[in-house]
């Protein structure tokens, strides 16, 4: 079974940035995808960025010029640079993990998630 672990995340100023990793244990299928999402208090949990194993990446607009996803599938791991931060960045960002392991079984995994605050 896959276990996502997070870090990277924390406290920074307005317009400062941050640089999210995801490390992925256990089997990893090759056809899969890699995603972060957030969560802000008393909002529901949105798709920021996703990656497909053959690198194709999907945007919230939100973050669309600010967030950059990439992965290193060597390393398993996945990463979110977050560039030119704003206060309505805050929340606690999560990792995902989807795939396909046959024609009838799928994995769909979870990080603990990482904090992520914007503030002065």
């Amino acid at each position: 079974q896959v276990q996502l672990v997070e870090s990277g995340g924390g406290l920074v100023q307005p317009g400062g940035s941050l640089r999210l990793s995801c490390a992925a244990s256990g089997t990893i299928f090759s056809n899969n995808v890699m995603g972060w999402y957030r969560q802000a208090p008393g909002k529901q949990r949105e798709l920021v960025a996703a990656i497909t194993n053959g690198g194709s990446t999907n945007y919230a607009d939100s973050v669309k010029g600010r967030f950059t996803i990439s992965r290193d599938n060597a390393k398993n791991t996945v990463y979110l640079q977050m560039n030119s931060l704003r206060p309505e960045d805050t929340a606690v960002c999560y990792c995902n993990a989807r795939g396909i392991i046959t024609s009838y079984a799928s994995y769909d995994y979870w990080g603990q998630g990482t904090q992520v605050t914007v503030s002065s």
